[in-house]
């Protein structure tokens, strides 16, 4: 009876540090989350990075034949940021993921503050920055480069359909935030200003990522200021100014994300982030073990994490082919690395 005992026993005690080391087993395989600052609906660049993250667990599980496949859980975090932090919190005190991936510029922060409390979770972090945590990986888009394509056909767009007029782009975010005021704002108007010096920047500011309401008014401000192109980074908001653009004849250049389908003839331009690509590739290179944790890189056009569009049908249809073919002669450069925007 004694010996029944002490079998029982250690066969709970096995059992227990199983569970507790859910998802960190070879037996019961690598479990990932992927944590959304948002909402996925409406979002493409929260779309994709949910996609990417999962095809690499599918890919993986394919080609190294496992028997148990990495699992990739999605989890919303709404828009209210001040949560965000006790969210990672939480999903880092469960230890039940191996690996938390998430995208957002504040993230950096939130990272930083969450990895101090749990040393031994490990993070991939894209659209955002933060070196030497031997425990991150972050991955920075160039919006440098990113922006100042979208400038750069705006001005073009402007001086076509503008003749004589005011030489004014609109650009209308969110919120700001240090990427937006000294990386996004800067490279728009530097690339405005590459097609005509005399171009300026009308900046307004939203204060949320929801209200499509007042974007469409501010948007509306806008343009009775003269500027006949306007680039919406807010989110939802970003169809008031659409919207807005569409009724007073202006135009839109779309950020992040193909946009021509959302108003056709009124969005001229989409200057991409390939965030499905990015979260494909970093997931791949944690499951051979092979990510580089505790380096912050980052990536541009030359290296196919910022790109333009501009093999849509919608964008031949909406813009002539001068301004094409001046835009082209832009992407090419960036993409050979001729021209370098640090």
């Amino acid at each position: 009876m004694k010996n029944f005992w002490v079998l029982f026993l250690a066969m709970a005690l096995l059992t227990a540090c199983k569970n507790t080391e859910k998802g960190k087993t070879s037996e019961s395989g690598v479990s990932i989350v992927v944590f959304i600052p948002g909402v996925l609906a409406g979002s493409a660049i929260y779309e994709m990075l949910a996609d990417g993250t999962k095809k690499a667990a599918e890919e993986f599980a394919a080609s190294e034949q496992k028997s148990v496949a990495p699992t990739v859980t999605v989890i919303e975090g709404g828009f209210n940021q001040a949560e965000w932090e006790s969210q990672i919190t939480t999903l880092a005190a469960s230890q039940t993921y191996n690996l938390i991936v998430t995208s957002n510029p504040s993230m950096p922060v939130i990272v930083s503050s969450v990895s101090q409390k749990f040393p031994n979770q490990k993070f991939l972090l894209l659209d955002g920055e933060l070196a030497g945590n031997p425990n991150v990986y972050t991955l920075r888009y160039n919006q440098r480069e990113q922006a100042y394509m979208a400038g750069y056909i705006a001005a073009l767009v402007s001086l076509e359909n503008n003749q004589g007029g005011a030489k004014i782009v609109g650009l209308l975010a969110a919120q700001e935030y240090p990427a937006m005021n000294d990386i996004i704002l800067p490279g728009y108007l530097e690339g405005a200003r590459a097609v005509d010096p005399a171009f300026s920047v009308d900046f307004r500011v939203v204060g949320n990522w929801f209200d499509a309401v007042k974007a469409a008014e501010l948007a509306a401000g806008m343009i009775r200021s003269g500027a006949t192109v306007l680039l919406p980074i807010a989110g939802g908001a970003g169809q008031g100014a659409v919207q807005a653009a569409y009724e007073a004849g202006a135009k839109v250049v779309w950020f992040d994300t193909n946009g021509y389908a959302i108003r056709p003839g009124t969005i001229i331009g989409s200057a991409i982030l390939r965030q499905d690509k990015a979260a494909y590739e970093k997931t791949m290179l944690y499951l051979k073990g092979e990510l580089p944790f505790g380096k912050a890189e980052v990536a541009g056009t030359a290296d196919g994490f910022v790109d333009f569009v501009e093999d849509d049908p919608l964008y031949l249809a909406a813009v002539s082919r001068t301004i094409r073919e001046k835009q082209t002669q832009l992407i090419v450069r960036l993409r050979t690395g001729e021209l370098k925007l640090d």
